[in-house]
């Protein structure tokens, strides 16, 4: 059974586990408090916006196939 990266990459978790990991990753390279800010901001802004793009996705999917049935 593989992965659903549909889900996975519409999840709130995965973005804030992703830019904890990123942020620890910076700190320990040593980078400054600015960049690893800046780095976090980034990526939930990316978390935020794939899980709205795949979530309309899903409504005008289940919307499109709702249309097909009633014909």
């Amino acid at each position: 059974m593989g992965i659903d990266w549909k889900r996975k990459l519409s999840s709130r978790k995965f973005w804030a586990a992703l830019a904890g990991f990123v942020g620890a990753v910076a700190v320990f390279c040593g980078a400054g408090e600015s960049l690893i800010t800046e780095m976090t901001a980034i990526i939930s802004a990316a978390g935020v916006l794939i899980a709205y793009i795949l979530g309309e996705s899903m409504i005008d999917s289940s919307a499109s196939e709702k249309d097909e049935t009633d014909d």
